[in-house]
C-alpha cells in the first residue's frame, strides 16, 4: 500500500508540471515487479489527463538501406555490421508516394521517412523534399524525416517543403555513447535536434535501453529529452541482431521495459511516449500494458528488424477499449 501511494505521488507530481528526482526516478525503475500494476495504473493517469484513450499509430519506410559509414553498435547497416541486410540507394519518388499510401491504408497519422547514413547529400534531399511537397498536397498526412544529422540549410529546405517532425534519437546517455558509437558525438545529435526546432520542425528524439547503460543512465535520459523539449519521444528495446557489435546483448525483461515506459510518461508528461523497436521481442505478452503509459505506436516492420502483424496492433487497442487518433502527429 505504501508504495502504491508513492506511484500516486509521482503521478500528481508529474501533473503538477514538476520533474522527478533522480532518486524518485530509480525508486520507479527499481521497484518490485509486484508493484508493477499499480506503477502502470500511476502513469495511466497521467497518460489519460493528456491523451485520453487515444492512440497515435506511425509508419516507417526504409528509404534507403545498409551503405552506412557509421559504427553505431546496435544498427545492422552500419558500417562495422556482417548482418545480411538489403543495401540500395535512396527510394524514388514514386516508391515513396506508395508508402503514404500504405501508412494511410494502416491508419498511420504520421508516415516517417528513414534513411541510412550520416546526412543526406543535396541530391537525396532534392529527392525527399519533392516526394514531401506531392504527399503533403494529395494525402492528410503528417511526414517525419529521420536522415541523420543535418546542416542549417537542410533543416529550413524540409521545413519549408512541409515535413512536420524531425527525428533524431539520442539512443543513449551522454557517458554511455562512446561505448555505442565513435563516428559520430552525443552532442551533434543534440546539435540536430535544435536545428530542427529552429527550422520549425517539431522534435523527435528518443532511446534505446538495453545497450550497457545503468539505471541512472535511463533516468538521465529521460531527463536529457525533458530538457530539449522533444515533442515525440520513440522509446526502443534492442533487438540484438546477429552480425552488429551488440548481437550478444540480452534482451529488457518485459517487467522492466513497463517501468521504463512509466520513467519516461512522470519525467516528459504531456509529450508523446511512442513504444517502438524492440516492443516485440522485449514486451512479448505484455505488450498491451505498455499502453497504458504510452499513447503512441509503430504499426508495421521497422527498418531491417520484422513488425507483427498490423492487425495484432489494432487488436490490443480495440480490447483495451483505445482507439485509434486518425491523423494525428
Amino acid at each position: 500500500m505504501e508504495n502504491d501511494l508513492i506511484w500516486q505521488s509521482l503521478a500528481s507530481k508529474s501533473l503538477r508540471g514538476e520533474c522527478l528526482t533522480l532518486e524518485e526516478g530509480l525508486a520507479v525503475l527499481e521497484a518490485d515487479n509486484d508493484h508493477v500494476l499499480p506503477l502502470m495504473q500511476a502513469a495511466f493517469q497521467v497518460r489519460k489527463h493528456f491523451y485520453g484513450k487515444k492512440v497515435k499509430l506511425n509508419m516507417i519506410i526504409n528509404a534507403k538501406s545498409g551503405l552506412c559509414p557509421e559504427d553505431c553498435g546496435y544498427c545492422s547497416q552500419s558500417i562495422v555490421s556482417t548482418a545480411p541486410v538489403k543495401k540500395y540507394t535512396l527510394l524514388d519518388k514514386d516508391t515513396l508516394l506508395a508508402g503514404a499510401h500504405e501508412a494511410m491504408a494502416r491508419k498511420a497519422g504520421t508516415y516517417c521517412i528513414v534513411a541510412s547514413g550520416k546526412g543526406p547529400t543535396d541530391k537525396e534531399l532534392d529527392q525527399v523534399v519533392s516526394a514531401v511537397k506531392e504527399i503533403r498536397e494529395t494525402l492528410p498526412l503528417k511526414i517525419c524525416a529521420c536522415l541523420g544529422i543535418l546542416k542549417d540549410d537542410q533543416a529550413e529546405r524540409l521545413a519549408e517543403a512541409g515535413v512536420h517532425r524531425y527525428n533524431h534519437n539520442l539512443n543513449t546517455s551522454k557517458t554511455n555513447y562512446p561505448s555505442i558509437t565513435t563516428t559520430h558525438t552525443y552532442d551533434q545529435r543534440v546539435e540536430t535536434i535544435e536545428k530542427a526546432k529552429t527550422s520549425g520542425m517539431s522534435p523527435c528524439s528518443g532511446v534505446i535501453i538495453g545497450m550497457g547503460e545503468t539505471n541512472r543512465e535511463i533516468v538521465e535520459m529521460a531527463f536529457a529529452l525533458r530538457e530539449l523539449d522533444a515533442d515525440s519521444i520513440p522509446i526502443n528495446f534492442l533487438n540484438a541482431i546477429p552480425g552488429t557489435p551488440l548481437e550478444h546483448a540480452g534482451r529488457t525483461p518485459a517487467m522492466k521495459a513497463l517501468k521504463v515506459l512509466a520513467l519516461f510518461r512522470f519525467i516528459c508528461p504531456s509529450k508523446e511516449i511512442r513504444v517502438a523497436g524492440g516492443r516485440e521481442v522485449n514486451l512479448r505478452t505484455l505488450q498491451p500494458l505498455s499502453l497504458y503509459a504510452a499513447n503512441s505506436l509503430f504499426v508495421g516492420d521497422y527498418l531491417t528488424t520484422a513488425g507483427q502483424e498490423v492487425s495484432a496492433d489494432q487488436q490490443i487497442i480495440e480490447d483495451l477499449g483505445f482507439e485509434i487518433e486518425l491523423n494525428a502527429l
